[in-house]
C-alpha cells in the first residue's frame, strides 16, 4: 500500500486563533478549487493572470523550437507569444499563421486548451462572484446587567446593508477549561440558551439576551472566575439573503474579558421629527453603566473599553 505524504498548513480554529495542523494527506490538487474560493479578489484574478501567461509562456517555448509560424522572427520569443496569445484568444490577426502540419498540430491543440481554459476560468469567476456574502456587525463587548430584575447578558446584531435576512438564527456557545476526574485538561463546548434566537426578517438590529439564572452557566460566576475557566463564548449568524435568495453567515468570538458586568447597550433606535425610526449606528458599540443591585452587585466598569 502507498504511503501519502503528509502535509502542514495554518488554519483558523474553532474560536477563531490561528491552528498549525499537521499529518493531513496530502491532496494540493484536489483542493484547488476550495482554495480559490478562499482567496481575495486581488489574490484570485492574479492567480487567473498568471495561469494564462504560464500557458502561453509553455506554447510560446514550443512553437519559437518547433518553427514553423509564417511571419514570426526566427528564434523570436516575444513573436512567438505573441502568436500564442492570439491564438488562445482566438483573435487571429493574419500577421502570423501557422504553415507547417507540425504547427498546425500545435495550433490544434492550443486551441482545444484554450476552449477549456476559457469555461474553466468562467465557472470559476462565475462562481466567486455569485457567492453571497453578508455586512453583519457584532457588538464589540457583551453587557452584563439586572433587566426586570434577571441578570442578563445582552450582545446586539446588526445588518449593514439595505436587505433583510430572512429567518435570522443567532446561537450562542459556551467554550471552556475543565478538569477531567483522571486529570486531564479538556476544552468543552455548551450551548447558551437565548430568550429568542430567531428573527423573521433581521432588517437593521437584533438584540439577543441570555438570562444568568439558576442553571445558566454563567450563573453565580464572577470576573475572576470566568477568566480562570478560560471562558470563551462563540455568536454564529446564519440566515438567507431576500435579494440573492443565497444562505448567508457570520460569526463572532468573545472572550471572557468582553463582557462588561454592570454595564448596559446604549440605545440606538429613536423616533425623528417626522415620526421616523431612526437606528443610529454610531451608537451601536457603546454602553453604559448600570446601577448595582443587591443580587447584582457589581459596580459599573469603564464601559467603552475591556
Amino acid at each position: 500500500m502507498t504511503k501519502r505524504r503528509a502535509r502542514e498548513f495554518r488554519a483558523r480554529g474553532d474560536s477563531g486563533e490561528e491552528v498549525i495542523v499537521r499529518g493531513v494527506e496530502s491532496a494540493r490538487f484536489r483542493d484547488l478549487y476550495h482554495r480559490f474560493l478562499r482567496l481575495s479578489w486581488p489574490a484570485a484574478l492574479g492567480a487567473l493572470v498568471f495561469a494564462f501567461l504560464s500557458v502561453n509562456a509553455f506554447f510560446a517555448v514550443v512553437y519559437q523550437n518547433v518553427g514553423g509560424v509564417a511571419g514570426a522572427r526566427p528564434g523570436s520569443f516575444f513573436d512567438a507569444f505573441a502568436f500564442s496569445v492570439e491564438t488562445m484568444a482566438t483573435v487571429g490577426y493574419g500577421e502570423m499563421y501557422p504553415q507547417s502540419p507540425l504547427a498546425h498540430a500545435l495550433v490544434s491543440v492550443q486551441a482545444i486548451v484554450g476552449l477549456l481554459s476559457t469555461a474553466l476560468v468562467t465557472g470559476l469567476v462565475f462562481t466567486k462572484f455569485s457567492q453571497s456574502t453578508a455586512r453583519i456587525v457584532f457588538s464589540d463587548r457583551l453587557a452584563l446587567s439586572p433587566m426586570n430584575g434577571v441578570p442578563t447578558l445582552i450582545f446586539r446584531v446588526g445588518n449593514q446593508r439595505e436587505n433583510r435576512i430572512l429567518e435570522a438564527t443567532v446561537r450562542v456557545f459556551l467554550v471552556r477549561t475543565e478538569q477531567t476526574k483522571e486529570g486531564s485538561t479538556f476544552y468543552r463546548t455548551y450551548d447558551l440558551p437565548l430568550v429568542r434566537e430567531r428573527s423573521p426578517a433581521l432588517s437593521r438590529s437584533f438584540t439577543a439576551m441570555h438570562s444568568v439564572v439558576p442553571g445558566s452557566l454563567l450563573h453565580g460566576k464572577s470576573p475572576e472566575d470566568l477568566e480562570r475557566e478560560e471562558v470563551e463564548l462563540l455568536v454564529t449568524l446564519v440566515g438567507t439573503d431576500d435579494t440573492s435568495l443565497q444562505p448567508v453567515h457570520a460569526r463572532k468570538r468573545y472572550t471572557c474579558a468582553d463582557i462588561a458586568f454592570g454595564a448596559r447597550l446604549v440605545d440606538v433606535l429613536s423616533v425623528s421629527d417626522d415620526g421616523l425610526l431612526v437606528f443610529d449606528m454610531t451608537h451601536f458599540h457603546d454602553l453604559e453603566p448600570s446601577e448595582p443591585t443587591e443580587d447584582f452587585p457589581y459596580p459599573s466598569p469603564p464601559v467603552n473599553s475591556p
